[in-house]
């Protein structure tokens, strides 16, 4: 049988066969929850989005503002006030200002919690209490009004960005049963309780309920209303059970702010009160050598940017990396601009996601032989 382009001799070239190669297989990122956070991963974040810090703290004393006011219209209860500001703060850690508006933020963060909390309202009516909030009671429109059909679906929208941000942990925790627990042991009278209990949720307006304990912040509301009114606690001021209650005396002094006006106990009391309380607590704070911020570790300083540089050859800029993004076994980050291959799953036991990205390093591992040649 002839083959065409065979002569007697010549062996037939025959097609170079490939093995196929396995599909690359790309790691899943594991996002672990974090229900307390360091002051210095605050800051880290607001420096990784460029965010001023004049305007963060505008728009974020505004959010909170506005989850209150909406929050008192719909008579939602102060739990659900605590979850939305939480759910607000991490929201605004992960996501830069000119991404959003800051009260599609707070709408959107204010009906995650009324789901998480279990006190349900539709996102067409924290719309609409919030647009009757701005007009006369007379020019007051109904939630099914078609005005607000847009809006509602952007809040429904941000929604899973929420989830995301708070790393779909539905654990929530409060300070008021702990701060009506001390009232009782120590006897507290009931003007201070009332006094804590609205300097407690002040705090909402600060980031404190992202880093301490409800311990540490029922102290820090006690004694602060104590010194308000001027009816010092000795029991709560010595922190003698402070171990008991698993808090120290570094966590209660960091919670002391200067926003005076944009709170609710603030106003009742003159500038100067609030002074003659300050002065106290940075004496304290000197003579005992205690930190500003718990926990907060010393790092070289950047090279100011108009310095010279000495090497002759320009360095190129460092880009700061987001610290709450996800992270694969390998060590790359997330991307937001990956396909399919970029799964990011969420784990409350950061134990059990250490254990997963052992196992999972070791197919990663780029092993490599070095041997001599003799010639």
């Amino acid at each position: 049988m002839a083959v065409p382009g065979y002569s007697p001799g010549h062996p037939v070239a025959q097609p170079e066969m490939k093995a196929p190669e396995p599909p690359a297989i790309h790691p899943s990122f594991i996002q672990v929850a974090r229900p307390y956070m360091f002051e210095q991963t605050i800051q880290d974040c607001m420096q990784a989005m460029g965010m001023n810090p004049m305007r963060e703290e505008s728009l974020r004393l505004q959010g909170v503002s506005w989850i209150d006011n909406v929050r008192r219209v719909l008579h939602l209860p102060v739990r659900t006030f605590n979850t939305a500001a939480m759910y607000y703060h991490r929201f605004r850690l992960r996501h830069p200002d000119n991404e959003y508006n800051f009260m599609d933020a707070a709408a959107a963060a204010l009906f995650t919690a009324c789901k998480t909390e279990d006190t349900l309202k539709k996102s067409r009516d924290i719309v609409c209490a919030a647009y009757n909030l701005k007009i006369p009671p007379s020019e007051h429109l109904a939630p099914d009004d078609p005005a607000f059909e847009t809006n509602s679906r952007g809040i429904i929208g941000l929604e899973r960005l929420m989830l995301e941000s708070s790393g779909f942990d539905f654990r929530t925790r409060h300070p008021h049963k702990t701060l009506f627990k001390l009232a009782r042991q120590y006897e507290i009278p009931r003007e201070t309780l009332n006094l804590a209990y609205r300097i407690s949720q002040d705090l909402y307006r600060t980031y404190a309920p992202l880093k301490q304990s409800t311990s540490t912040l029922a102290f820090a509301c006690l004694e602060l209303a104590g010194r308000l009114m001027d009816q010092r606690i000795e029991v709560v001021d010595s922190g003698k059970d402070y171990a008991q209650w698993e808090t120290r005396r570094n966590q209660v002094m960091e919670l002391y702010t200067h926003h005076r006006s944009a709170t609710s106990v603030g106003p009742h009391f003159p500038a100067d009160r609030f002074l003659t309380v300050r002065i106290p607590l940075n004496q304290e704070a000197s003579e005992n050598k205690i930190p500003r911020f718990e926990f907060w570790t010393e790092r070289p300083r950047n090279k100011a940017p108009n310095a010279p540089n000495l090497g002759g050859k320009p360095e190129p800029p460092t880009r700061l990396l987001h610290p709450l993004t996800p992270v694969a076994a390998n060590g790359e980050r997330h991307r937001p601009d990956r396909g399919r291959d970029a799964a990011v799953r969420f784990m409350l036991d950061p134990d059990q996601a250490a254990s997963e990205k052992r196992q999972v390093e070791e197919y990663f591992k780029v092993e490599i032989e070095e041997y001599e040649v003799e010639e």
